[in-house]
């Protein structure tokens, strides 16, 4: 072997450019292959022989080249639909989106419904108890407002607080199982855990439909129950967390973003039109219980479908793979960590999972876990931010313009069309842009499969983050600044630009581990947004409360500022930082040597 080759390879370790080494497997097949030139996509066996130079020619040629990446190894030779894709699950998580925003409104007006017909029961004034009695039939539209009994400050206290029991256990609940729901996905598999987060909410639809149907029997406090039950399954936010984890699975690294943009993008027009379908329901049956029947037919249609068509994404390779690491983790834990009461507490804590976002050992650094850090602290802003803000704005509108419930809606249609629109079209084609167009030049001009491997963060990415999060400082900044109708809906359609960022957050946060530790780094920011959940709306509801009367535009100043912390964070995220999987190596599982396999010295005589 001469000197070049041999400092390409010595021992079966290869350089990487960065001074790292891979460790890779050289058997007698890859050797073959190798020396000859079978893992070569030749140009010339997929374009004429006689070459006309049309570019429309070289264009095909080069939509036929698939593009290397080391995770579709585990599903070469399946047919399609044994294949695990994203696609799988784009249209039953658009239609879970569409129950859950149009469950929405009619859930308030049925909590509201409930429990102002069990205070008149409880009250001493039994001249209204008939009446109130006879109308609470839950047979009337959820935009009805005849009851004017239910609108008194006594009721409208008690219903807002049931309510804020309700959020509060379904979100502490989520928040300790969404981590672990995430990690047990890397070791059995997605869909399991997937069926499981949308077992919850059919629980809690089975209940507020008992709860609606027959109020003499079924307590309202029993939506308690459901609530319980929504939050032991890992709730909407451990179901998004895996959904990401699933797309991440069959989706190269330099697309992930482009992927979780087509699910948050499902996410916002089910938002958008499943209160139009929850209205038109309830108007054509003239009950609100309808729309939980509706709700309960869609999570029986997605646990099915889950079950009985959709591929799995983990391979059972992976799967096994991922146990031994945990058992052995496990082990040496057990082995040589602390024990005792303090260890115990240590382990029993809530925020336990977040370990993920600083990790040590072997292939660690600094940088890795600052840019872990930073990524997750953007991400949980623009979420709570996000969650926080939904209910404020729909308060000032109706205190500053006294706009009436249609065209708050139309102001939601707009807005939520141009974050729809910047997910499905502007992210999708700056990736073609900067990402595609780029290697299909390079395989054009090689002749080669351009790999795909994980390489952290792009300046891509980066690009996208820093500029959404300037899309929502301006926005918010709007509107706490403008005082006319229309210059709000233009700057409600600024902030909705910032949509891009949060899908390819979480893509960069996967780019950053390996494809084992993907749900349960997954399951760590899902802890992170379910506590935001419940903490964000309490503390931005509170300083708009405060404020309304001297400064109605405090709280949206607060927001901004929050947006400005997350600008100032993204610009000390590095790019290029990740942790190398030291376990597999172009998605094949490193085996133990063996004697029988010949190296490359004995295939070629060397």
């Amino acid at each position: 072997m001469d000197n070049a080759e041999g400092s390409q390879s010595q021992g079966g370790i290869r350089e990487r450019s960065n001074g790292h080494y891979d460790e890779e497997v050289w058997g007698a097949r890859e050797s073959l292959r190798r020396n000859a030139g079978l893992n070569k996509i030749s140009v010339d066996e997929i374009t004429p022989l006689l070459d006309s130079g049309s570019d429309s020619e070289r264009e095909n040629s080069e939509d036929r080249t698939e593009t290397e990446w080391a995770g579709h190894a585990d599903f070469e030779g399946l047919t399609w639909w044994h294949k695990p894709s994203m696609f799988w699950l784009l249209a039953p998580f658009f239609l879970l989106t569409l129950a859950m925003g149009g469950i929405l409104v009619p859930k308030l007006n049925l909590i509201l419904s409930l429990v102002c017909r069990e205070y008149f029961i409880e009250s001493k004034d039994n001249y209204l108890l008939k009446p109130i009695i006879g109308t609470m039939s839950m047979k009337h539209s959820i935009l009805d407002s005849d009851d004017q009994r239910c609108r008194i400050p006594e009721v409208q206290a008690l219903a807002t607080k049931f309510m804020l029991s309700l959020t509060i256990v379904a979100g502490i609940l989520s928040a300790v199982m969404a981590p672990k729901l995430g990690a047990l996905s890397d070791r059995y598999g997605r869909l399991k855990l997937l069926i499981i987060t949308s077992l919850g909410a059919f629980l809690g639809e089975i209940i507020t439909i008992l709860a609606g149907t027959y109020p003499d029997v079924v307590h309202y406090r029993w939506l308690l129950v459901g609530a319980v039950f929504d939050g032991l399954c890992g709730s909407f936010t451990a179901g998004m967390a895996l959904t990401h984890a699933y797309a991440s699975d069959c989706t190269a690294p330099p697309k992930r973003a482009v992927a979780f943009g087509y699910f948050h993008a499902c996410l916002f027009s089910g938002i958008a039109i499943g209160p139009l379908i929850a209205a038109y329901l309830v108007k054509k049956t003239g009950s609100i219980v309808t729309m939980f029947y509706f709700a309960l037919c869609i999570h029986t249609l997605f646990i099915f479908y889950i079950f009985l068509i959709v591929p799995e994404s983990l391979s059972k390779k992976r799967q096994l793979l991922a146990r031994e690491k945990y058992a052995a983790e496990i082990g040496d834990r057990f082995n040589n960590g602390p024990i005792g009461w303090k260890a115990t507490l240590r382990r029993a804590n809530i925020l336990a999972p977040l370990r993920i976002l600083y990790p040590t050992g072997p292939g660690t650094s600094p940088a890795l876990r600052a840019n872990l850090i930073l990524l997750s602290a953007v991400d949980t802003i623009i979420f709570g931010v996000a969650m926080g803000a939904m209910t404020v704005v729909v308060y000032y509108m109706g205190y500053q313009f006294g706009w009436n419930t249609s065209q708050i809606s139309v102001f939601t249609s707009i807005v939520n069309s141009c974050r729809v629109t910047a997910l499905v079209i502007v992210l999708p084609l700056l990736n073609y842009i900067v990402r595609t167009r780029r290697a299909n030049n390079q395989r054009r001009m090689s002749g080669f499969a351009t790999p795909e491997p994980n390489s952290g963060s792009d300046t891509l990415d980066l690009s996208i983050i820093r500029t959404a999060v300037c899309f929502e400082i301006i926005g918010y900044g709007g509107y706490a600044l403008v005082r006319s109708e229309g210059l709000f809906v233009v700057a409600g359609m600024i902030a909705s630009l910032g949509g891009v960022g949060s899908p390819t957050l979480q893509s960069a946060l996967t780019k950053h581990v390996p494809q084992d530790k993907v749900g349960q780094l997954l399951g760590a920011t899902g802890l992170l947004h379910a506590l935001a959940r419940v903490v964000c709306p309490l503390i931005f509801n509170m300083i708009y409360a405060w404020t309304v009367k001297p400064f109605p535009q405090a709280v949206f100043v607060v927001l901004s500022c929050c947006f400005v912390v997350g600008f100032v964070c993204s610009w000390f995220i590095r790019p290029n930082i990740y942790l190398e999987d030291t376990t597999t190596q172009r998605g094949r599982t490193t085996p133990k040597p063996d004697p029988d396999i010949l190296v490359d010295e004995e295939i070629t005589g060397l």
